[in-house]
């Protein structure tokens, strides 16, 4: 008879097998956990710096205050003092700026995301630990389920996922909620419930009080848990047969556009066509996830039954038919607005291009980086009329960054153009590279 998760505590040995799954480390890891105070984040700090420091390594915990809730702060401060209390170093993280009036839980996560990836970009941590736990894939199953996503959103949440400068760790993805618990309450340590997390006006929380009071219990989140699991390794399969195939009939250009072969690519089996076709817009889109998949079937088949006659969008890219093939481009209309840049700070403009100002910039001087746009390829070419030779297509040009002043532009990089004065030898020496969030191909999904 199986043991009931309440009374069977997640013990350090056990955990110490999860972190090996998540490997590898460096000599004297320095790990950094997403903390919120709840049961699941609180246990896994409290593990993860067990493991760290038996390596003689160190743990982090980062909180982000959402400025959502009034007790909000005062929350933080709680979960400081009991860290602290455990010699664990902690740092609040806060949302600042407007806040959405719709889809207020969704932003709120990417918000998050965003400010513990880059806590860790800037100081240098390689790997970042979140709590999420068996329930959490449970109901992601079934919400991803419910918005018609395919088998690769169906396989749900990683184990181990990668951008280009971090490592995404979710060591407990396999283990109940109660074990956590009993884990903190057999180290005698407390957490936070969160109150938002029983307002039903969210999906997540609609599905996980039907998951809780279901007749089939615990049993239910085991099946859907193992569900996605095995989706999980059809995905990992697929992937290398899509890896083959991007590495054949695509060719991704530094100013973030690619080509492909159409033949190569409507000529596949169908899913792995179909997901390659995703996995380009994603890319050059800089999307965080993969398109619909009703609008990605229709994409499909208009490449591979009347191939492409008319241009297409999808995922925030054009995609045209053009000699020799397909060119997928970013959607002028979907690129992000100009943001000011601070000297010694790196930036990633769009989602694609990275770049960090020299630190020789005049600090009081205001530059932008932000998309050309056809009034300001209009204005190149009047004073770069070379600029009508780049082998750039017309397309691209307008969706490409450009660097701003009070006077107006400054730099086209892509275009060489750079406006005399003093200070361009150093916006020369910028290196600004096109760096995806999504790369074209992506490492192996791990699956608990």
């Amino acid at each position: 008879m199986p043991l009931d998760p309440a009374s069977n505590p997640v013990t350090i040995g056990e955990f110490n097998e999860l972190m090996s799954r998540c490997g590898p480390f460096e000599p004297a890891p320095q790990l950094a956990v997403g903390v919120s105070g709840g049961s699941d984040s609180m246990a896994l700090a409290l593990l993860a710096a067990d493991w760290a420091k038996a390596r003689g390594g160190s743990v982090t915990a980062l909180t982000v205050d959402h400025g959502l809730r009034s007790g909000a702060r005062a929350e933080a401060r709680r979960v400081a003092c009991w860290l602290s209390g455990r010699g664990i170093d902690h740092h609040v993280l806060r949302w600042t700026g407007i806040k959405p009036a719709s889809g207020i839980q969704a932003a709120a996560r990417r918000a998050r995301f965003d400010l513990l990836s880059r806590w860790c970009r800037g100081h240098g941590v390689l790997h970042l630990l979140l709590g999420h736990q068996r329930e959490d894939q449970a109901e992601t199953y079934m919400l991803r389920l419910a918005r018609g996503s395919g088998p690769d959103g169906l396989a749900c949440m990683s184990g181990v996922s990668e951008t280009p400068w971090l490592r995404i760790l979710r060591p407990c993805l396999g283990i109940p909620r109660a074990r956590l618990r009993a884990a903190l309450q057999l180290a005698g340590q407390e957490w936070i419930d969160d109150p938002s997390n029983l307002n039903t006006v969210f999906a997540r929380v609609r599905v996980r009080t039907g998951l809780a009071e279901s007749d089939e219990g615990e049993p239910a989140i085991d099946r859907l848990f193992m569900t996605a699991g095995k989706l999980g390794l059809a995905r990992r399969a697929l992937d290398g047969q899509i890896a083959g195939l991007l590495g054949r009939a695509v060719s991704i250009h530094p100013a973030g556009y690619c080509h492909f072969d159409m033949a190569m690519i409507a000529s596949a089996p169908e899913e792995i066509g179909r997901r390659a076709l995703a996995r380009i817009v994603t890319c050059i889109g800089a999307q965080e996830y993969g398109p619909r998949r009703e609008r990605l079937d229709r994409l499909y088949r208009a490449l591979r039954d009347d191939g492409l006659r008319h241009p297409r969008t999808l995922a925030g890219c054009v995609i045209a038919r053009r000699r020799g093939g397909v060119l997928v481009a970013r959607e002028a209309a979907a690129t992000a607005p100009e943001v000011i840049l601070r000297p010694g700070v790196e930036a990633i403009w769009d989602g694609r291009f990275r770049l960090r100002l020299s630190r020789k910039v005049d600090g009081h001087r205001r530059i932008s980086i932000g998309a050309l746009g056809r009034e300001g390829w209009a204005g190149l070419t009047a004073i770069r009329p070379e600029a009508r030779k780049s082998t750039i297509p017309p397309l691209v040009r307008p969706t490409l960054p450009v660097f701003r002043d009070k006077d107006g532009l400054l730099a086209a990089p892509h275009f060489g153009y750079y406006r005399d004065g003093p200070g361009i030898e150093v916006l020369k020496s910028v290196d600004l590279r096109f760096f995806p969030g999504n790369a074209l191909v992506l490492a192996a999904f791990p699956v608990v």
